[in-house]
């Protein structure tokens, strides 16, 4: 791991325990690791100070949990949130016995060369990411399942991905996107250079969705909000959001339910939560739960209950 990241330390409380497992492809042109790491004992990993790591390390668990211990506050990580430990910071991560997880590896001058191509200037200031990534929804879920799907790919065959032609606009594409999708010190500049305003009637669409996604709604309550035809409609939210009203409506509704479950302290049914949101044929809204977040609602809510019993 020294050989991919950099110097750091490492901490284990049973070292003859420890079983080390990685494995991994580099993409050549930067040099950018994707793989699977596991330790097989509680560990923690420290660095800062003349430990600095030489690349960004995210990791995302598949099983298990770790905790990120940076400026005074701890986040946990497991198969919904994964951490960026930067360099240039002091941090330790702390990585739980049974955790097997994702691990993308960028190097500082890969990230500091797509930045400043971004920006269209040199930048002096490094790259700081905000630690915490939601895999769950959004543009850092996104991120993850095409690293994900990058490291599967890499496993099963080199044919194509053993090609520098072709993966050096992978690799840059990954690198891009990471900077775009996770908050960090260079956001708000990159948001005034790259922004795509979205048109006047998408915005009144979305809202109205948005607002009313408790309530039975049709294409043509939707339809009525933008004031717009079908097919402008139709045409926008395929542009902008990569659905259809109704498709963007239902995972705005799935994702609503998912929150809620994460949040609820007063055990409910799963059934009242989703009804609440609109979803009165069960079934279907357990297959539809399930094909996007890849698990049952059941699962989920398993998986709480276990995060909660550790925290006792």
């Amino acid at each position: 791991m020294s050989n991919i990241c950099g110097p750091h330390h490492l901490k284990a409380s049973r070292p003859e325990r420890i079983q080390f497992h990685h494995s991994g492809n580099v993409l050549p042109s930067m040099s950018t690791t994707l793989g699977y790491v596991e330790y097989g004992t509680d560990v923690t990993i420290g660095v800062g100070d003349e430990m600095n790591l030489n690349c960004y390390s995210l990791s995302l668990p598949l099983a298990g949990e770790q905790e990120l211990a940076k400026s005074g506050s701890l986040l946990r990580s497991d198969r919904d949130r994964g951490v960026i430990v930067s360099p240039f910071e002091e941090q330790e991560l702390t990585i739980g016995g049974d955790c097997h997880k994702l691990q993308v590896a960028i190097p500082r001058a890969a990230m500091q060369q797509i930045l400043e191509e971004m920006l269209q200037r040199q930048v002096g200031t490094p790259l700081c990411f905000h630690a915490e990534m939601d895999a769950v929804e959004g543009a850092t879920a996104s991120w993850w399942r095409m690293a994900r799907h990058l490291i599967d790919e890499l496993e099963r065959s080199r044919d194509l991905y053993g090609q520098l032609f072709f993966t050096r606009d992978l690799e840059s594409a990954l690198i891009k996107g990471l900077i775009l999708a996770q908050p960090n010190n260079y956001s708000d500049e990159l948001r005034g250079r790259l922004e795509v305003k979205l048109p006047h009637y998408l915005v009144r669409a979305r809202d109205f969705i948005q607002a009313n996604a408790r309530e039975e709604l049709c294409l043509e309550d939707i339809e009525r909000a933008a004031g717009v035809s079908r097919f402008k409609l139709f045409e926008g939210f395929k542009k902008y959001f990569g659905h259809s009203p109704m498709a963007y409506l239902k995972k705005f509704r799935l994702t609503a339910v998912r929150q809620e479950i994460l949040e609820d302290r007063s055990a409910r049914n799963i059934s009242v939560i989703a009804m609440g949101w609109g979803f009165t044929h069960l079934g279907r809204f357990a297959s539809e739960y399930r094909k996007l977040f890849d698990e049952t609602p059941s699962m989920t809510i398993q998986r709480l209950e276990a995060r909660r019993g550790r925290m006792l």
